[in-house]
């Protein structure tokens, strides 16, 4: 298996501080959004933050559901992430969390991780687990992924369609058309990211 970030060029990089999110593990539980993501942070259009915990939580859920993977594979995918954004993972937020009030109290951690870091987001399917007036205090926003990408796009699009270009060009284990990388991402639920590249299909 290719490594997380080879083949790829890191280019310039902004403090997206209104674009720093806790990515939940139902976001990345899949490998084909988690990758994409991380590829938006490798060019700084994104600034993502995890916790031990919600690494342990997709990897649990995926091997339950896919007993064939291999465990140690995805503790590598863990353990690249963490190299390539060594400030990743969020830590010293474990104070925070019995403080906290949520629907499921499973969940107080990754609002924990958020407060700690002053993330603006938590990236999630889940929104009925984080809801507003229980993240309002903090400052911290639940969305879906594809909300959270579309703004990103929104802030520099020019350089998002760079970055989803080089990301095309980087899958080579199999490599895609344009069509099949829409594909993919459109499996994903990023329904207004997609509608957006196809207008740019010649550019990615």
């Amino acid at each position: 298996m290719r490594g997380l970030m080879s083949g790829y060029v890191r280019t310039k990089r902004w403090d997206f501080t209104m674009n720093s999110a806790v990515l939940d593990a139902n976001v990345l539980y899949s490998a084909s959004l988690r990758d994409f993501l991380l590829r938006l942070a490798f060019d700084g259009l994104i600034v993502p933050f995890w916790t031990a915990k919600i690494q342990d939580e997709w990897i649990e859920n995926l091997l339950r559901k896919r007993p064939e993977l291999e465990r140690k594979s995805l503790m590598r995918t863990c353990q690249e992430m963490e190299l390539h954004f060594p400030n990743g993972c969020v830590r010293g937020f474990e104070l925070i969390t019995p403080t906290l009030t949520l629907p499921d109290p499973k969940d107080r951690h990754v609002l924990a991780a958020a407060i700690r870091v002053k993330a603006k987001y938590i990236v999630t399917f889940n929104l009925k687990d984080f809801p507003a007036s229980a993240l309002a205090p903090y400052q911290v926003e639940a969305i879906l992924p594809d909300e959270f990408v579309f703004q990103v796009l929104e802030n520099d699009p020019n350089t998002f369609i760079k970055t989803v270009s080089k990301h095309r060009a980087s899958l080579l284990s199999p490599p895609k058309t344009v069509e099949q990388y829409l594909a993919t991402l459109e499996q994903q639920k990023l329904h207004k990211t997609v509608a957006f590249l196809r207008e740019h299909k010649d550019k990615i």
